[in-house]
């Protein structure tokens, strides 16, 4: 069976500015932590609330090595409705 596939990309690009006397960190980065482990989360789970509400479509998250801190991929599968 013939598939036809299409990709879409949505972007976040993260930046913080820190006040003067601050040095970056790279180990505590507590804007960073805010989008990893309060943003994000929620805001995938967002996306897959509403792309669920959509009969249909078969929908779950692609690994291709590269860590979810720089990438998630979601994968929707138009499925025949019964």
């Amino acid at each position: 069976m013939p598939t036809e596939e299409k990709t879409f990309l949505l972007r976040f690009s993260l930046s913080a500015e820190l006040p003067d006397e601050e040095e970056s960190d790279d180990e505590a980065q507590p804007w960073l932590q805010e989008w990893e482990q309060q943003i994000k989360p929620a805001l995938l789970k967002t996306v897959f609330a509403q792309l669920r509400a959509h009969p249909g479509w078969k929908i779950h998250v692609r690994n291709r090595g590269i860590p979810a801190e720089r990438e998630v991929e979601i994968v929707m599968q138009k499925v025949p409705v019964l």
